[in-house]
């Protein structure tokens, strides 16, 4: 019995780890190929090919060497939030919508992307609805859809 659950305990595990976080990797690159270092400077700045980072299976395009250097020091830092899609979206619809890389805001730390097109920039919602209720929900809703399907 023992050395059944043993078997059972290891094959979820290892399932568990063989699912992928899901990114929004649209253009190739985690925030469409913009810096997510530069965010952190209140500056929406694009990557340029040079300077190009792998983390976690997903790419990201710096401004420069030393943005790079950066990221590479400490990327848990710099990674958007709920896989750099729009954290409105996740945070009322539990969906993974794209993104307008020139859109964000950082909060406590953290970077947050948002959709703004059409009319629609979900970052005034998310601050004109309460942030922090929202970033609430966000985070429990990205525990459910987290993972790449």
């Amino acid at each position: 019995m023992k050395e059944s659950l043993t078997v059972l305990f290891f094959i979820f595990v290892v399932s568990l780890s063989a699912q992928q976080l899901d990114y929004n990797t649209k253009k190739s690159f985690v925030a469409q190929g913009y810096d997510v270092t530069e965010y952190f400077n209140n500056r929406a700045v694009k990557g340029d090919s040079k300077f190009v980072a792998k983390h976690d299976n997903v790419h990201y395009k710096f401004a420069n060497q030393q943005n790079l250097e950066k990221f590479n020091n400490n990327p848990e830092k710099f990674i958007p939030q709920y896989g750099g899609y729009c954290a409105y979206a996740v945070a009322v619809n539990s969906e993974k919508v794209d993104i307008n890389p020139k859109t964000f805001e950082v909060r406590e730390g953290k970077l947050y992307l948002f959709y703004n097109s059409w009319g629609i920039n979900t970052l005034d919602k998310w601050i004109e609805e309460d942030a922090k209720q929202l970033q609430a929900k966000a985070d429990a809703n990205w525990q459910k859809i987290k993972i790449k399907r």
